[in-house]
């Protein structure tokens, strides 16, 4: 299995300069398909979580209500519900400097009494399965905020075989339809995996653009599998 370096490798089969520039305070940025500053090196937490199904609409209340007892703790990068490619799902993001440093936002919201009393202790039980992977953005592709508030974003997954090519082109692609938001490697959870977080104005402009996406694939050499899923920003997602 490859390890970020060489996945970093494989995929930067040639430089792209800096073009973008500083969007808002959170740190995203604006531009084509540019390079991220080579000391970005922070860690960006992808977690999922599959809510009982009765229970969904409580959930997403009460998150709606306590997030900011844990955006206290590090930062929030996007909360999404996940309308199409699961069910009953939740996905966000959420960024730390390093490993120590998630560690030691971990142990602070272990000893905060507010979020345990106030969400843990109602949300958990809530819930059928947390799952998290963790990945760090690719430098060709910076995290960037969308033309506008509103829309949809597609996850897109890639699994690439080693030595596998042609990502970064069609990520970087100036005809593919949407607009790229950022794409990550993993560093832990499936190997050899790039996610990519794409905008669409609407689920109904993002299906018309699906033929164009196909197309646009189709030159990606060593292309294990591809997945997708639709995501619907909450009221509190930064990323929106």
């Amino acid at each position: 299995m490859m390890r970020w370096s060489g996945l970093r490798r494989v995929l930067l089969h040639k430089q792209v300069s800096d073009s973008g520039g500083p969007g808002f305070s959170s740190g995203f940025s604006f531009g084509s398909c540019s390079a991220a500053p080579p000391s970005d090196r922070a860690l960006y937490e992808f977690r999922v979580y599959d809510v009982q199904p009765h229970l969904y609409t409580p959930f997403l209340q009460l998150t709606n209500q306590k997030i900011h007892l844990r955006t206290a703790h590090s930062q929030l990068i996007g909360y999404w519900s996940v309308e199409y490619g699961a069910l009953n799902q939740v996905f966000h993001i959420w960024k730390y400097d390093s490993y120590s440093a998630r560690a030691a936002v971990r142990s602070s919201l272990a000893q905060d009494p507010d979020w345990l009393q106030q969400y843990i202790s109602k949300a958990i039980p809530m819930l059928s399965k947390q799952t998290n992977e963790v990945a760090r953005l690719l430098p060709w592709q910076p995290l960037r905020a969308p033309p506008t508030e509103g829309g949809v974003v597609e996850l897109q997954r890639f699994h690439i075989r080693p030595g596998g090519r042609g990502l970064q082109d069609h990520v970087c692609s100036q005809n593919a339809p949407g607009q790229v938001l950022g794409a990550f490697a993993n560093d832990i959870g499936e190997n050899d995996i790039v996610q990519v977080l794409r905008w669409f104005q609407s689920p109904d402009h993002w299906a018309e653009s699906k033929d164009q996406l196909q197309t646009a694939r189709e030159p990606l050499e060593h292309l294990e599998s591809f997945s997708n899923k639709l995501l619907f920003p909450l009221p509190f997602s930064p990323l929106k």
